[in-house]
C-alpha cells in the first residue's frame, strides 16, 4: 500500500490492540489486553515494544507513532492490522473479532482500504477492488466452504495493484474453480475440455442456463436469452484476457504489463457471473441464501 496510514487509523489500532483503558467505563472494543500481551502482540509482528513505567494506552500510542515512521513502517503497521483483524486472535470470543474489523474499516474508509477475510484470513486491500459485486460473491463462498473458490480469490485481491496478471489468471481459475465445485455437488462428470468455456457450457445444462432454453415467459424470452448469452461471452472474454494478458503461460521478453483497472475488471466480472452460477445452483437444491445477499 503506497502511502502513510494516518493517525485515524494508529488510534484504531491503538483501541483494539490495548482493548480501551482500565478505567473506561465504555466496553472494549475486542479484547482487553494487559501490559505483558500488548509486548507479546506486538512481537509477534517483530516489533520489540516495552510498556515500562508508562500506562498500556499511552505507551501502545507512542509505540505505534514511532513505528509508523520508519522507513519500513508501512509494512509494519499493515502487519499489525492483519494481526488485530486475524480471526484466531478471537476463537474463544468470535463474534469481537467481526466488532474489530468494523472499527479498524471505519477508519481505513477514507483512505480507500479496507481489510477483507477470504478464507479465515485477513487482506488488507484498496477499497475499489473489494466492491459490491466480490464482497457478497466472498461471503457465498465462505459460507459453502468452496475451498478452492477461496483460494482464487484470497490470490486475486492481493494482486489487483501489484501483479495484475496474476489477478487475471485468478480471476479465470475463480469461474473454473465455482464450476467444477458446482459439478462436483450436483454430481456431474468433469467435461473432457477442462478449460473455462468446456466447463461453463458443462454446467449451463443442469442448472438450466442454455441461452436456448424454452421455458421462459414469453414477454422476457429475448432479454433472458441475451443476458445468457452474454454471460458465455464475458467467461469466454476473461479465459481470452488470461491467455494473452495473464501469466498463467508465463511472461516474454518486453512484456507489456497490463493496467490493474483491466484486472479489476476481470475479477469483478468473474465474481459476479460466479455468484449468479452459486446462487441458481442453490436455488435449484432449494438451499436456503444467507439473509444478507438473499435475491428474489
Amino acid at each position: 500500500m503506497s502511502g502513510a496510514f494516518s493517525p485515524y487509523v494508529i488510534k484504531a489500532l491503538v483501541d483494539t490492540i490495548t482493548g480501551g483503558g482500565g478505567n473506561d467505563s465504555t466496553p472494549p472494543i475486542g479484547i482487553y489486553r494487559s501490559g505483558p500481551k500488548i509486548e507479546q502482540f506486538f512481537l509477534d509482528c517483530g516489533i520489540d515494544m516495552r510498556i515500562g513505567s508508562s500506562s498500556r494506552v499511552p505507551a501502545t500510542t507512542d509505540a505505534l507513532r514511532r513505528v509508523a515512521y520508519q522507513d519500513d513502517g508501512n509494512e509494519r503497521v499493515k502487519q499489525l492490522l492483519l494481526k488485530i483483524c486475524d480471526p484466531r486472535e478471537y476463537l474463544a470470543e468470535p463474534d469481537k473479532a467481526a466488532a474489530v474489523r468494523e472499527h479498524i474499516n471505519r477508519a481505513l474508509e477514507p483512505d480507500g482500504l479496507a481489510v477483507t477475510l477470504v478464507g479465515g484470513k485477513a487482506h488488507l486491500t484498496k477499497r475499489e477492488a473489494t466492491g459490491f459485486i466480490v464482497e457478497p460473491f466472498i461471503s457465498k463462498v465462505e459460507t459453502l466452504d468452496f475451498d478452492t473458490v477461496q483460494i482464487e480469490i484470497a490470490r486475486a485481491l492481493p494482486s489487483l495493484q501489484e501483479d495484475p496478471e496474476d489477478a487475471v489468471t485468478a480471476a479465470c481459475s475463480l469461474i473454473e474453480a465455482v464450476c467444477r465445485s458446482i459439478l462436483l455437488e450436483l454430481g456431474q462428470p468433469l467435461p473432457a475440455r477442462k478449460d473455462i468455456d468446456g466447463l461453463l457450457k458443462a454446467v449451463q445444462e443442469p442448472l438450466e442456463l442454455s441461452p436456448g432454453r424454452t421455458d421462459l415467459p414469453s414477454e422476457v424470452e429475448q432479454d433472458v436469452r441475451q443476458i445468457l448469452g452474454g454471460l458465455t461471452s464475458v467467461a469466454k472474454g476473461v479465459g481470452a484476457l488470461r491467455t494473452h494478458g495473464g501469466d498463467a503461460h508465463g511472461r516474454e521478453k518486453g512484456f507489456r504489463r497490463i493496467d490493474s483497472r483491466i484486472a479489476r475488471l476481470a475479477l469483478n466480472s468473474a465474481s459476479s457471473i460466479a455468484l449468479f452460477l452459486i446462487e441458481t445452483w442453490e436455488r435449484k437444491e432449494q438451499r436456503a441464501l444467507p439473509q444478507h445477499i438473499e435475491t428474489e
